[in-house]
């Protein structure tokens, strides 16, 4: 029924002879879709809202979402009809039915990705803003890091220690004043999660995704292809203690280590900046726990 070829990027020919594109050309419509709405519209009073764009790739978000749906249920039907399969016609053309469905849309959940971690990539780039969704995770692939929801994962670590197994990754948790970006800021979180790595090589990165030093972290997880894990602060919900309870989520995943950073390094005429709570909060709840912690510091 289908044929592999390996001009295709994801394998796959349809019946009627027609080929998928190239994951290059995936690939250079979601970064080019992006660069030219972003051309457009930095440097312009546009560039306060850009929601627009991370709309879009909310968009191709949900489409990969609704496109595993169908997969499953295709998959589901496969199962079915491998249980019941009666040796008629009727049931062998049905479990082909099914089995094309779920590699077609296998094959339009993979360009749909493939598009979406240009577009993302693109963002990154031009805005350095790290684009994630609100919901849901991003599926782990060897060009991008994974992102998941912390609720998710907390549902699976939870399923997991019930089930008398280890959880896929380690997790490194890291909390950090929105106002330490500068350069020493920066050197200091990523000479921080290059120690991490080397001494958890399957670790998955666990932060707010706040703005500042915690995106900085997050850019590093991109780079490296270490899985983030969102525990965002819902304030809609949470109101004020909203940074607070983002924090019980974190240690809830039983991190093996905490890094903080409560205050950019850099000063500005031998005044240091104000501390952050959440971190500070994020450290106690370490040392209650006995988890070891780490507070970033500038090099003697």
């Amino acid at each position: 029924m289908f044929s592999s070829s390996s001009s295709n990027g994801f394998g796959f020919d349809t019946t009627e002879g027609r080929r998928y594109p190239e994951d290059e050309a995936l690939s250079h419509v979601g970064s080019a879709m992006m660069q030219e709405l972003l051309d457009v519209m930095l440097d312009t009073p546009l560039e306060d809202h850009l929601l627009i764009a991370e709309g879009i790739l909310s968009g191709l978000h949900t489409a990969a979402q609704r496109i595993e749906r169908e997969a499953d249920k295709a998959r589901d039907e496969i199962n079915r009809g491998v249980r019941d399969f009666d040796g008629s016609e009727v049931a062998d053309t049905e479990l082909q039915q099914a089995t094309a469905r779920a590699r077609a849309c296998d094959a339009a959940l993979a360009a749909v990705e493939k598009i979406r971690d240009a577009a993302a990539a693109s963002f990154t780039v031009a805005t350095g803003e790290v684009w994630s969704p609100w919901k849901g995770y991003i599926r782990q692939s060897p060009a991008t890091a994974a992102l998941m929801d912390a609720k998710d994962a907390i549902r699976s670590n939870k399923a997991a220690r019930h089930a008398a197994t280890t959880p896929g990754a380690v997790i490194v948790a890291f909390r950090a004043s929105p106002q330490a970006v500068g350069a020493l800021d920066a050197s200091r979180i990523f000479d921080a999660l290059n120690w991490a790595k080397e001494t958890y090589p399957n670790m998955a990165l666990v932060t707010t995704g706040l703005h500042g030093a915690e995106k900085i972290a997050m850019r590093w997880a991109q780079q490296k292809h270490v899985t983030i894990v969102l525990a965002k602060a819902d304030f809609n919900k949470h109101g004020r203690s909203a940074p607070f309870r983002a924090n019980d989520e974190m240690m809830a995943l039983d991190p093996v280590h905490v890094l903080t950073l409560a205050a950019s390094l850099e000063t500005s005429g031998g005044a240091e900046s104000t501390p952050f709570g959440p971190a500070l909060n994020l450290a106690q709840e370490a040392a209650k726990r006995g988890v070891p912690h780490i507070a970033l510091r500038a090099r003697p």
